[in-house]
């Protein structure tokens, strides 16, 4: 179907955000000049987030990428010169190589690196997955965001939807745990701004004074990665002061006993030396807790970005069940709702058994992995020597000559230049989409806007051909947008509703109440506040502490939390100016360092050269650059990722960025 040429069209943004906005796009004569949000999706509420809203400049900007590239001979990888190809060329350059390597190193030696936060049913987890599984490649366990997050709340709760956001107005008390709305979900801040206009506490838990904090009750501004002795300290105090909801526990939970136990030895006072708080305000937040309903929590995936990232989410969820929070409107707590939707995959076939690489040592795997050797990688829906931890050594895995990379992407970013074929990717506003939200309890389908710039093309569409190419394609296969709708939500009538309709809601509507509406879907319909599957991965049990990896030569904690501007690593063509590193005045005098001065922020694995900008809004001790930042933005081309450890996560293999310990000094001194 081509996209029409001109008019306003009902569409849907499915970036990397929970609210999955529906759009207003207005296209004349086949260009984008607006795009705005509507009423389809009632978390919307007609308005959108500035990203969106001048999204056409990175789909119109000159670094677009129009027609596939092929690197010149003799060109070096990361300052590459590529010259035009046809996508005849390109693609058959591709099949040629991933078949040999198939053939005579085996199908482990080819490695597809995505993400695909920003990406919906259609271009993630489709043809691409049914091409490499063919291919018997090596998998990639996603483990940047939401690894661990996802691995607890499954194993607590089965993944219960959640509250809906706009029924946080309904709450009395509202804690915001670990995460930043007004950058990463804005239409959650209208809610709280109208449950404090009825008279709700807000308490924000952040190392950081966000605009939410600066608007709060109160704000507990803990060291980075000591959410989890902080949520057992109120366990504890629930389970001592007699706070804790004993009857519902038994009614609807297991494990309530031993959570109780390995809780114990985290009293109010050990908790708030490890976390950098005073006693006094733990307490108040464990007695606004206890005392008020409805309470709802909202959790984000700041608390996972540390060594004890799947423990201190568990701990945090599990809050709401020992304090008896559930059962009212406004009650509970929200992680994501992407479970929400009873949705099929589009690529139903088994994934073979073979080796998993580990996103977050990406750059471990390119320069040591073995038996085979990783001899093409395969980038796609990502930017990963952007968004990967271990930078440098990310980049110097990138710079082998002897690996054959093929990016594909919208864009010519930081890791396209160190590739052999670039393919032009389309953007969603030039492709069919379908996307179920994680905040928004919405999927939503789309047609494309307007037609492919250049000779740009849909992922699904690419991988498609390529299977043909490789001579793995079965006659099930459909991957048009129409064939992969009518798999994903089960039959040709949902399929023709939803393409009609643009929108659908989950069997449990729009406005659950949790152990009301909706309940664990763990085998036994009960939460598991100690999963027994959780509790033998890691090497020390569930919730058991990991201390602060700061040294002597390393004291300051480095943070990189999203920005307003981008969305993790996307847009970052359009953000020109170099970004600082943030530090608080008192760590700025402690090292002679001035507003602007230029500064060098270092550790083991590498180091940044950036300008210093003095925050106090920052605690002591923690210094921030924003995440999913490009080489332009600093003076060195080292982001904060080239400080990130590759460690994980005590449990499901998840990222450590704010495990990043460094020291600053101004550059000269």
């Amino acid at each position: 179907m081509r996209a029409p040429v001109s008019g306003t069209l009902e569409r849907m943004c499915p970036l990397d955000c929970p609210d999955t906005c529906s759009l207003d796009v207005t296209v004349e004569e086949g260009r984008v000049t607006r795009i705005d949000g509507n009423h389809k999706n009632p978390l919307t509420e007609g308005y959108i987030c500035g990203k969106v809203r001048a999204y056409a400049e990175h789909v119109y900007h000159p670094t677009r990428l129009l027609h596939p590239l092929v690197r010149e001979l003799g060109s070096k990888k990361g300052a590459a010169s590529f010259r035009q190809a046809s996508w005849d060329e390109a693609l058959a350059l591709i099949a040629a190589r991933l078949r040999s390597l198939r053939d005579e190193r085996g199908g482990e030696s080819i490695l597809p690196c995505y993400y695909g936060g920003s990406n919906g049913k259609f271009t993630q987890d489709s043809s691409d997955a049914a091409l490499f599984r063919r291919l018997g490649a090596s998998k990639m366990h996603r483990g940047l965001c939401a690894a661990a997050t996802t691995a607890a709340s499954v194993g607590l709760y089965g993944g219960m939807p959640g509250i809906p956001l706009p029924d946080y107005a309904h709450a009395r008390l509202i804690v915001v745990w670990g995460t930043n709305p007004h950058a990463t979900g804005i239409h959650f801040v209208p809610f709280v701004r109208r449950a404090q206009a009825a008279g709700a506490k807000l308490v924000v838990l952040d190392p950081r004074a966000t605009k939410l904090a600066l608007a709060s009750d109160l704000h507990l501004a803990l060291r980075p990665g000591t959410d989890l002795p902080l949520a057992l300290a109120l366990h504890r105090w629930l389970f001592e002061t007699g706070r804790a909801d004993l009857a519902f526990l038994a009614r609807h939970a297991r494990g309530a006993d031993e959570l109780r136990r390995r809780a114990a030895p985290w009293t109010i006072a050990r908790a708030a030396e490890v976390c950098g708080l005073e006693p006094q305000v733990i307490e108040r937040f464990a007695r606004l807790y206890a005392e008020t309903s409805p309470a709802a929590l909202r959790c984000g995936w700041g608390p996972e970005r540390n060594r004890n990232g799947c423990s201190a989410i568990a701990a945090i969820l599990a809050l709401p069940a020992v304090a008896g929070k559930f059962g009212v409107r406004g009650g509970g707590y929200t992680m994501s709702n992407g479970r929400a939707f009873p949705l099929n995959p589009v690529v139903a076939e088994p994934e073979p058994a073979t080796r998993t690489i580990n996103s977050n040592q990406l750059g471990r795997a390119l320069l040591e992995q073995r038996d085979p050797e990783i001899a093409a990688l395969f980038v796609y829906n990502a930017n990963p020597l952007a968004t990967f931890p271990d930078q440098e050594r990310v980049r110097r895995g990138l710079a082998r000559e002897d690996l054959f990379t093929v990016v594909f992407d919208q864009v010519m970013t930081d890791s396209a230049r160190f590739a052999d074929v670039v393919l032009p990717a389309t953007t969603f506003l030039e492709h069919a989409e379908l996307r179920n939200g994680y905040g928004a309890l919405a999927l939503q389908y789309a047609e494309a806007s307007i037609e492919p710039l250049g000779e740009a093309r849909a992922n699904y569409a690419v991988f498609a051909e390529l299977i043909e190419r490789l001579g793995l394609a079965r006659p099930e296969d459909d991957f048009t947008p129409l064939g992969m709708l009518r798999t994903v939500v089960g039959s040709d009538e949902a399929a023709r509703a939803l393409a009609s309709d643009g929108i659908a809601f989950p069997p449990c509507g729009e406005h659950p109440v949790q152990f009301v509406d909706v309940f664990p879907r763990t085998s036994d319909q009960k939460i598991q506040l100690v999963p027994a599957s959780l509790d033998a991965e890691g090497e020390q049990p569930l919730y058991a502490y990991r201390d602060d990896p700061a040294d002597a030569r390393h004291p300051l904690a480095l943070i990189s939390p999203a920005t307003e501007k981008l969305i993790s690593s996307s847009l970052g063509e359009l953000l020109t100016r170099a970004q600082p590193l943030s530090i608080h005045p008192d760590d700025a005098q402690a090292r002679g360092i001035s507003e602007g001065d230029s500064v060098r922020i270092w550790n083991a694995l590498g180091e940044v050269v950036t300008h210093a900008h003095l925050d106090p809004r920052l605690r002591p001790g923690v210094v921030q650059m924003n995440k999913g930042l490009w080489s332009h933005h600093t003076q060195n081309g080292a982001t904060a990722n080239a400080l990130a450890p590759d460690t994980l996560t005590d449990r499901a293999g998840g990222a450590c960025f704010n495990d990043a310990r460094v020291e600053v000094a101004r550059v000269g001194s």
